[in-house]
């Protein structure tokens, strides 16, 4: 028996993070660029959208928001906010918490902090909770050992 397909894949993959968990987010971290972002779903002044490449862009010593597609291209972008904390950014994501797969282990579980949100994500435009659980991922630029 399969598991059902609406918890692994979905029509969209660009749904914009609701407004009071960024702002909730925003306030502790002080966000400067939002690194995959649509022109209308931006949280910050300075962002990258498709047609920029996010993941060709050098994300420097910004502090930056994360709310990736959550096809099968989140390894990439995981495997950039790691690389981007390594050369001074700190990322900050909102993913599914899919703690069996290849890029959780690989990234998530490298990251300095990994917070499991209660409940299920309404994504601005849904009219419903995400059917799957989340998590805010958290790469530090600092490179002390996560605990």
């Amino acid at each position: 028996m399969s598991a059902p397909s609406v918890h692994f894949s979905s029509a969209r993959h660009d749904w914009a993070t609701p407004p009071d968990l960024f702002a909730r987010l925003d306030r502790e971290f002080g966000f400067t660029l939002d690194v995959c972002a649509l022109p209308e779903n931006t949280k910050c002044a300075r962002f990258f959208t498709p047609d920029d490449d996010g993941l060709a862009q050098d994300w420097g010593a910004e502090t930056c928001w994360m709310n990736p597609p959550y096809g099968s291209d989140i390894v990439r972008w995981m495997r950039k906010a790691f690389a981007a904390s390594l050369a001074g950014a700190t990322v900050v994501c909102l993913v599914p918490s899919r703690t069996d797969t290849g890029w959780w282990h690989d990234f998530a579980m490298r990251a300095h902090e990994r917070r499991f949100l209660r409940g299920r994500v309404r994504f601005v435009g849904a009219t419903s909770g995400a059917p799957f659980p989340s998590a805010v991922v958290v790469f530090r630029s600092d490179r002390r050992a996560a605990r």
